[in-house]
């Protein structure tokens, strides 16, 4: 009985180990089980592609692509016959043009994925005219069209919020910020309440919008699993937009706005007691966690109670602050999820609910004794990030064990990417975890797996994590963009196709706004360019001159491993600004001027040499070059001069102030680009040493690269 005897179509991820020149090559999965392909007459294939990017076909080139060790995607159908299996390819997927490229890795990917996201949202929400916030709807369908229900969730709005600030700090683009900060005192306006008698600030559930105009405000959860309750979670992710737009402007009523939150998580969330943590909900009218009226959730703890401030949106107030207290927060966030969550003796997955006393609570609701998987991977990645704060080995044990043991308790070796919510303990007989509901994949989890891998080798430099975060992103950019309409998939089927019915057809709901996939390009962004390829990246800010305490703005992206990264170049309004502190990553800003656009340039600790293109205005790109110029470094130079002529440069100016050095190599490809481009176009350099003159002069090019005097100091 239950004879696979029957035709089926399935993907499978793997690396190529043979190719026989013709129609059949050999491929192997990440954990080692072998399969062979045969290419049928109509199999099609393409490269991974961004947001925004056309479809890449790379059908005339998959034969010359099937070298040994490239991985790839390959979807087909299993035919049983009577020697053996067959797999027959229909769809191929390469990662990269070459075989060691992982196009995700791409310093500007996630920059442009992010530009992307933050464009759909706001096309969705506002359309074409002025960013209106009464506008903004909650459920949002396919295409980003809205959906029935004039509801505004403080969460969702919250969760767009923190989207829009952090585009913002990777493209420095001020749309996104006007959207943040529309947004940030939208919230501010209509869901933030304060109980001046009791000195406690809340947040609504959701409001209302009549068709008169008016508000009806939502004070307890109206959501099932929070029924009557004011949850923890609401309150924590009702601050991540606006402590992320904090981040970019500094505002001080939204500091206070968190100030007074976090008393109110102090005061009626924490539990006092030896047993400490924080409970899940409290009653809307007593505001006591232990009324009766809480039903199953009373006395309650969990992950989120306990964990999401974290990454909500303590580790980004302690970016902003430097404050101790946060960082004592984060310390007692971590040392109690390390104390009490972990249950090895017992499943490989983390436990994630409880009762008053810490007990296990495994019989509550969906829960009970399931794992969702996305939780035990978000747990490794915010370790580490504390483990750069504060380090202890309680924080890289848990994280590394979870790091072990989560590939083949929660992720599809076969295909690729992280389930969803699993049985925690294997049954007498059972091989693999069962599913709960389906063996779906949902977008949130695939940003958890895809953050913890990577900061984990970046951190620990150990080559299996990146494997994993590769094959981790790999398949999140291969099957959840949404090339066509924008935005990402909720869920996707386990072989990657999309699932798009019910509440998880839509790209805004209850569960999805834009919060995991801005987070991620964002994340991704910074650990993959700081930490693991080494590419320096740039940064935006959007401070008031003279409201940051003692002058003093923190760039630093997240939390990184000290002395990781330094500051290699700022600029203020356009102009270039000296007064930083590279290592503590800290710009003294100047004391008056109004509102300042900040760009800063991070740069790993190993980069020698960076380049960063300013502007491109009337056909003149202005090229800032820092560092020694080595003949290691000409891809970098020639990327950014192509990037430049992409954008309609028809000459160069190469602000060489901080360049300490050139090689002869790096004279001639500028020479070489200056041919290419025609007779017409000029390349000049300002602000040259005696050192980088003496280079051009001695190369024979001096007649094609001209050197001139800085005019003014900057």
């Amino acid at each position: 009985m239950n004879d696979l005897n029957f035709s089926v179509s399935d993907l499978i991820a793997g690396y190529v180990t043979k190719y026989d020149g013709k129609d059949t090559f050999e491929l192997r999965t990440s954990d080692d089980r072998d399969y062979r392909v045969t290419l049928t007459p109509t199999v099609f294939a393409e490269y991974v592609r961004n947001l925004g990017e056309e479809f890449q076909n790379a059908t005339d080139d998959i034969r010359t692509n099937l070298v040994e060790g490239r991985f790839l995607y390959v979807y087909g159908v299993f035919y049983p016959e009577a020697d053996a299996t067959k797999f027959e390819a229909k769809h191929i997927v390469f990662v990269g043009h070459t075989p060691d490229e992982y196009r995700f890795e791409q310093q500007d990917w996630w920059i442009n994925q992010v530009r992307q996201l933050g464009d759909f949202y706001i096309n969705a929400e506002f359309g074409d005219g002025e960013i209106d916030y009464s506008k903004y709807r909650t459920n949002l369908g396919l295409e980003g069209e809205k959906e029935g229900s004039t509801r505004q969730e403080t969460d969702t709005i919250s969760r767009l919020v923190y989207g829009f600030a952090s585009a913002y700090l990777m493209t420095g683009e001020d749309r996104y910020l006007e959207a943040a900060e529309k947004g940030t005192e939208y919230l501010r306006k209509h869901f933030r309440f304060e109980d001046k008698k009791n000195d406690a600030t809340y947040w609504y559930h959701a409001v209302d919008i009549k068709p008169n105009g008016n508000y009806q405000k939502i004070y307890a959860s109206e959501f099932g699993d929070d029924y009557d309750a004011i949850p923890c979670y609401e309150q924590i992710y009702a601050l991540a937009g606006p402590v992320q737009t904090y981040r970019v402007t500094g505002d001080p009523a939204i500091l206070s706005d968190a100030k007074a939150t976090i008393k109110t998580f102090w005061k009626y969330f924490h539990d006092k007691s030896e047993r400490g943590g924080f409970y899940s909900h409290i009653d809307p009218i007593t505001l006591d966690p232990k009324a009766e009226s809480l039903g199953r959730n009373r006395a309650r703890k969990n992950w989120n109670s306990v964990g999401d401030h974290a990454p909500a949106y303590l580790i980004n107030l302690f970016l902003a602050t430097g404050e101790k207290e946060y960082a004592d927060f984060l310390e007692y966030t971590f040392d109690t999820i390390t104390k009490r969550f972990p249950d090895y003796d017992n499943s490989p997955f983390v436990q994630e609910k409880f009762h008053d006393d810490w007990s296990k609570d495994q019989t509550w609701g969906w829960q009970q004794n399931r794992a969702v998987v996305g939780h035990n991977l978000k747990i490794a990645w915010n370790l580490m990030r504390m483990n750069s704060l504060r380090s202890k080995k309680e924080y890289t044990d848990l994280a590394t064990k979870i790091a072990a043991a989560m590939p083949a308790a929660g992720s599809d070796r076969q295909r690729g990417g992280w389930y969803d919510v699993v049985e925690r303990k294997l049954e007498p007989g059972q091989k693999f975890h069962r599913y709960v509901w389906h063996d779906r994949k949902a977008w949130w989890q695939q940003e958890q797996g895809i953050l913890a891998y990577f900061i984990l080798n970046g951190v620990l430099k150990k080559p299996e994590y990146r494997r994993i975060a590769r094959e981790s992103a790999a398949f999140y950019n291969a099957w959840f963009l949404d090339t066509q309409s924008g935005g990402v998939y909720f869920n996707v089927l386990a072989n990657g196709l999309p699932f798009a019915l019910g509440t998880e057809r839509g790209k805004g709901s209850h569960s999805m706004a834009g919060y995991h996939s801005f987070e991620l390009a964002y994340l991704a962004a910074v650990y993959t360019n700081l930490l693991v390829t080494k590419q320096p990246m740039d940064f935006y800010f959007r401070p008031t001159a003279g409201a940051l305490p003692n002058d003093t703005l923190r760039v630093s992206p997240d939390i990184l491993p000290a002395g990781s990264v330094r500051i290699g170049q700022v600029w203020i309004n356009g102009k270039e600004h000296r007064d930083f502190n590279a290592e503590a990553l800290t710009i003294k800003l100047p004391s008056t001027g109004g509102k300042l656009k900040v760009r800063v340039q991070l740069v790993p600790a190993e980069v020698t040499f960076t380049t960063d293109l300013l502007d491109v205005t009337g056909g003149v790109a202005t090229i800032a070059l820092a560092g020694t110029l080595g003949t290691h470094d000409l891809s970098t130079l020639k990327t950014t001069i192509d990037a430049a002529i992409a954008k309609g440069a028809k000459s160069l100016v190469l602000q060489a102030e901080d360049l300490e050095s050139i090689a002869e190599e790096g004279v001639r490809t500028l020479a070489f680009i200056k041919q290419k481009q025609g007779g017409e176009f000029e390349i000049t350099l300002t602000g040259a040493n005696d050192d980088v003159r003496e280079t051009i002069d001695e190369s024979g090019f001096g007649d094609e690269i001209s050197v001139e005097e800085l005019t003014a100091a900057s």
